[in-house]
């Protein structure tokens, strides 16, 4: 496989309590236009673009007078969606990635396998319920809906840290730095599945 072959993909999905449109391109530049209605995640799926080196487009509108619980996991479910398309038979690609991401006193490993095989474990507490109008618990609920619908083991420890700002953060900058190696194209792969199974 090369670079030839676009990585991207586009993804509607609409339900009775959300309308979510993303765009990805795993190829890019790092560019990201968010609108989701929830300031403080905006940020946080730019900053992942940017880090993971994705277009990336996303545009929701939820029901946001219940609470931000439904536009976060759609956004997240969506955005899956969109990466397991844009991989398509995942050939050449680094396939594993490790990173230990440290965010001012706080450190988080994020370990990921594109392996086709979703699973997610979330090792992050947090001290408080909201960073803002934003709930905490939401982060793991993102990273759920992202890593089912993506088809990756992915693996999330917060080492330690304080700031909830701080740990949401390097969860997913980790996980975006992460992305950016593990779907890398490895030359030596010569275009090959990296799998002794031929798929993934």
């Amino acid at each position: 496989m090369t670079h030839e072959a676009k990585r991207a993909a586009r993804i509607s999905r609409k339900t009775a309590e959300t309308d979510v449109q993303v765009a990805l391109d795993l190829d890019g530049t790092g560019r990201a236009q968010v609108s989701t209605g929830v300031g403080f995640f905006d940020h946080m799926l730019e900053l992942f673009a940017r880090h993971a080196l994705f277009d990336l487009d996303v545009a929701v509108t939820g029901d946001l007078h219940v609470d931000h619980h439904h536009t976060v996991e759609d956004a997240g479910i969506a955005l899956g969606q969109a990466f397991a398309q844009a991989l398509a038979d995942k050939r050449g690609i680094g396939r594993y990635a490790d990173i230990h991401l440290p965010m001012d006193e706080t450190l988080t490993r994020v370990s990921i396998d594109i392996s086709g095989r979703p699973f997610l474990v979330f090792r992050t507490h947090f001290r408080v319920e909201k960073i803002g109008q934003f709930d905490t618990e939401l982060v793991r609920e993102w990273f759920q809906a992202f890593a089912m619908n993506a088809g990756i083991t992915l693996h999330v420890e917060t080492l330690y840290g304080e700031n909830a700002h701080h740990i949401a953060e390097s969860c997913f900058k980790g996980l975006a730095r992460a992305l950016r190696h593990a779907v890398s194209i490895d030359p030596r792969e010569g275009g090959r599945v990296p799998s002794t199974k031929g798929s993934l």
